[in-house]
């Protein structure tokens, strides 16, 4: 098991983000006309709205909230006077608010890609691998709120706060020390995050690193200019 744990949350995490940054760099440099999110809403757009936007809004609240959650010291946290057990519930709750929003609109964007025949036809095996992957990922979140409820102190989320942070700083050995006694849904959810970054650089996921900030102050595009006489 101590062998394992090192591969998973010692070793794995590396390799996961060294291939989504690499294999997004060689997809952008080579490949840029498959840079996009392949979208189908000229084939079916009713679906498409109603499962887009929850999926997005909770998929955005999720992310900020690992983000933060994991990433910001506990000290900092302890400068605005929250306690890991204050931290907790917010988690709690915030999570579980923003993961049914997500998994809501996520079920039907799945519903819409297998049982629409237009979308179904246009559709790749990676459009629906990576669907599932995050639908079971958003399952484990969901599922690891229950585990949650028991650690109401915070003493599991600073564990894998430790995790995170070591791992970020190159500190493989108490990154793992950190992680390893955690309950092991915890384990399977951050192992199949990472897993996530390995898929990323083939997939439309990749559309998220060109976020159209200039779309907004950019001139009009002509289309057709009308011929005045």
């Amino acid at each position: 098991m101590a062998h394992l744990n090192l591969f998973a949350f010692g070793i794995y995490p590396y390799i996961a983000m060294a291939i989504m940054f690499i294999g997004s760099w060689i997809r952008y440099d080579r490949e840029q006309y498959t840079w996009k999110t392949g979208s189908s809403q000229m084939l079916e757009k009713k679906q498409l709205r109603q499962g887009s936007i929850p999926f997005h809004i909770g998929i955005i609240g999720i992310f900020l909230g690992h983000f933060v959650g994991l990433l910001m010291p506990a000290s900092v946290w302890h400068l605005f006077g929250i306690t890991p057990g204050m931290k907790q519930v917010i988690a709690v709750v915030a999570g579980g608010i923003f993961g049914l929003i997500c998994f809501y609109g996520l079920t039907i964007l799945i519903k819409r890609r297998l049982f629409n025949p237009r979308v179904r036809a246009t559709s790749n095996t990676m459009d629906i691998v990576i669907l599932f992957l995050l639908y079971a990922q958003l399952i484990l979140g969901l599922l690891s709120i229950t585990v949650s409820l028991g650690h109401m102190d915070g003493t599991e989320m600073l564990k894998l706060m430790a995790w995170a942070q070591n791992t970020m700083t190159f500190n493989s050995t108490a990154a793992v020390a950190a992680i390893s006694s955690v309950h092991w849904i915890f384990k399977l959810h951050v192992f199949l995050g990472m897993t996530l970054f390995v898929v990323f650089p083939f997939s439309r996921l990749v559309h998220m690193l060109s976020v159209p900030v200039q779309y907004i102050s950019r001139k009009h595009q002509i289309v057709r200019q009308r011929f005045v006489r």
